[in-house]
Formats: C-alpha cells, sequence, structure tokens
C-alpha cells in the first residue's frame, strides 16, 4: 500500500488556532488589559510586557528548536511538542484573562508565550518534515492563508467578546481543536529524509535579507502595539469597549487588505525585479503611516489602513519570494528558524525602543505619543526597504 500524502490544509490548520491568539493578544488584548491594570503607566507598562514576552519567545523557540531537531531524527514526528504547547498554553489563556493585578498579568503572559512557542519551534518544520519539495509553494500559501484568517478571528474575537472568561475559552477551544485536526493526521504519515545541513552559501544575502525584514517588522509591530491607544486618542479615549471594537475592525480590514495586495502581488513579483515588487509595497505601508499621524479622523485612519492593508500584502509576498531564492535548500528547515528570528526580533525591540524613546522625551503618557511611535515605525520600515537594496539582482532572479 502506498504511503499516505500529506494534506496541506490539516497540516496548517493548527497555525490558525495559533495565530487567532495573537491576532487577540498582540493587537487588543494586552494593550487593553494594560489599560485596565496600570492605567496612566498603560504605554509603559504595554512596552516592557511586550518586550519580556517577546524575549521569551525567542529564547523558547530556539531551545526547543534544537530539542525538537533531536527528537526528530530519533524518529519523532514532534507531535508531543504540539499537544504540549497547546494545552498549557490554554492554560496561559485563563490565567491572562482572569489576571487582576499587573504582576499576575505578567506571568500570564510569559507562561502563555513560553507554551505556545513550544508548540511554534516544531511546528514551523512540519512542511519540510511531511511535504515534498515539489508542494511546498501551495503548502507555505495555506499556512499564509490561515494566518491571515487566525489574526482576523482573534482581532474580532477580542473586540467583541466583552468577558474575559469568555474569550480565553473561545481562544482555548480554537487552539485545541485546529491542534487535533493536525496531530490525528499527522500520527499517520511518513517522515520525509532529511538533508544535511549546510552553511547557506549565499551568506551576505541571507544577512542582508535578514536586517531588511527584521528593520520592516519593526515597523509593523510598532504599528500594531499602539494603534489601540492611538484610535482612542481620536476617539477622545472614550469607552475602552467602543476603542476595543474599532481597533479590531481597523485590524481586521488591514488583515482582508493584505490578502488582496497578496493577490495582486503574486504574478508581479514572478515576472519584475522582486526587489522593485517589495519596495512599491514597502513603500505603500509607509505612505500609510504618514497618513495615520495625519489622520484625526476615522475617514482618514480608513484610508491610511487601505493603504496599508494592501501595501503590507505586496511586500510579504516578494519578501517570501526573495527569501525562496536565498535560502539554503538543502537545510530549509534550520534557515527558517533563523529566519523567524527576524519576526521575533522586533517584538522585542519595537516597543523597547519605542518605550526608550517616549521615556526620553518626557511623552509617555502624552497625547501625542502614539504619533510618535508612529512616526519611529515610519523611520524603521524605510530603512528596511532601503536595506533590500543591498542584495544583488543576480542571486534572487
Amino acid at each position: 500500500m502506498p504511503a499516505r500524502a500529506a494534506n496541506a490544509l490539516r497540516l496548517a490548520l493548527f497555525w490558525l488556532g495559533i495565530q487567532a491568539v495573537w491576532g487577540a493578544l498582540l493587537g487588543i488584548s494586552l494593550q487593553s488589559r494594560s489599560l485596565e491594570l496600570a492605567g496612566g503607566n498603560a504605554l509603559i507598562a504595554y512596552g516592557r510586557l511586550a518586550t519580556a514576552g517577546a524575549l521569551v519567545a525567542a529564547i523558547t523557540q530556539v531551545i526547543v528548536g534544537f530539542w525538537s531537531d533531536s527528537r526528530r531524527r530519533a524518529g519523532s514526528r514532534r507531535i508531543e511538542f504540539y499537544v504540549a504547547g497547546a494545552v498549557v498554553g490554554c492554560a496561559g489563556l485563563a490565567l491572562f484573562y482572569s489576571a487582576r493585578t499587573l504582576v499576575g498579568l505578567t506571568i500570564a503572559l510569559l507562561l502563555l508565550q513560553a507554551a505556545l512557542n513550544v508548540a511554534i519551534g516544531p511546528y514551523q518544520a512540519i512542511i519540510p518534515d511531511f511535504i515534498e519539495p515539489a508542494r511546498t509553494g501551495a503548502a507555505s500559501s495555506w499556512m499564509a492563508a490561515l494566518q491571515g484568517a487566525g489574526n482576523a478571528i482573534g482581532a474580532l474575537a477580542a473586540s467583541f467578546i466583552v468577558n474575559g472568561r469568555t474569550l480565553a475559552a473561545t481562544l482555548s477551544a480554537m487552539v485545541i481543536g485546529t491542534a487535533a485536526i493536525t496531530v490525528v493526521h499527522v500520527r499517520n504519515l511518513p517522515l520525509r529524509e532529511t538533508a544535511t545541513p549546510a552553511v547557506p552559501a549565499q551568506r551576505r544575502a541571507f544577512v542582508d535579507l535578514f536586517v531588511s525584514r527584521a528593520l520592516v517588522y519593526v515597523g509593523f509591530y510598532t504599528l500594531l502595539g499602539y494603534l489601540l491607544f492611538y484610535i482612542g486618542g481620536v476617539l477622545g479615549n472614550g469607552d475602552p469597549t467602543t476603542v476595543k471594537r474599532a481597533t479590531g475592525i481597523v485590524i481586521v480590514a488591514f488583515t482582508l487588505l493584505g490578502a488582496v495586495g497578496a493577490g495582486v502581488a503574486a504574478h508581479p513579483s514572478d515576472r519584475l525585479d522582486k526587489r522593485l515588487v517589495a519596495t512599491l509595497g514597502g513603500a505603500a505601508f509607509v505612505v500609510a503611516l504618514g497618513l495615520f499621524i495625519g489622520s484625526s479622523t476615522l475617514g482618514t485612519i480608513g484610508v491610511a489602513t487601505a493603504v496599508a492593508g494592501l501595501g503590507w500584502g505586496v511586500f510579504l509576498v516578494a519578501d517570501w519570494a526573495i527569501a525562496c531564492r536565498v535560502l539554503p535548500q538543502n537545510a530549509m528547515a534550520a534557515a527558517m528558524g533563523i529566519w523567524n528570528l527576524a519576526i521575533v526580533g522586533p517584538q522585542i525591540v519595537a516597543p523597547a525602543l519605542t518605550t526608550l524613546v517616549l521615556v526620553q522625551l518626557k511623552l509617555a503618557n502624552q497625547p501625542g505619543a502614539p504619533r510618535v511611535a508612529f512616526g519611529l515605525a515610519l523611520i524603521e520600515t524605510s530603512l528596511g526597504i532601503a536595506w533590500l537594496w543591498r542584495l544583488s539582482r543576480c542571486v534572487i532572479r
């Protein structure tokens, strides 16, 4: 009997549940819970919480990554990491939404970050573990699509479900349900043979691409992290529920328009200079940041959101297409682990750098603080796009 073929959708479904959690926490809940428990010092509290959480995520992914690779060489399908991360992560969600003090919130967030990244680190290798090279593109597209869908679902849930216990239960059900589907499918699949890891031949190209992506993501996480505070200022610091819902709608619109931008960029990224496509997307994102800084009404915020979402989708497609050229094909799993640090690292840098600037300028508790944060995001994103042109065209075509 022939070996059972992997189903890309079932492999990717766990990503939907994981990304729903991050869509809820990183865009809405961490900020709103900081406001609840830290009051006037919410911006500083948020910055410190986000930095500590991302640091735990980075350390956990690196440590567990090596551990799971060792288990993989012994024949493991890494299922134990998926299950442990999902179960303990759900406990972290319950503690996060029920915390009554800032200390309790901090402990819950660190537990949640550690637990989910126990699953995320090994899970990032699921495509090379079970999908043959000829099908990696289709499998990756499912991961990207479900990431956007998960972020949108999580943001909507955090915006419209007022009761913390209900929200925690909803997110937990998604995590456990999607994990179960993926685990049941994986446990009967044959593992693919692994290639011997190799040092990338295009070391400089890899480093330049990593730096470029990291700078752009610092800008992205600065926008995402301070968006709720910004919306609250535009609305006149009104009812917290109204602010959360308005922020959730903006994030969902951004996510959906990002999918549209990705569709638009798919064909050009194959035909044109990929650096040019990435630059056009990044430039649109920068323009949107300028619009956010100058906006004072929900109408202009809507325009800025549309431009930002479309530009971000275009950038992501070109960025991924370049990575597929630069990352070593015979060590893709190891390279992807390093590559992910260009996303995790900015989650640490963005709030830490913004907090430092706001404190130094004595603007931490001022109404204009979110706009200053967006100004930093504009500079960071612009630097990342400019850095991309250090890549030689012959390396990526």
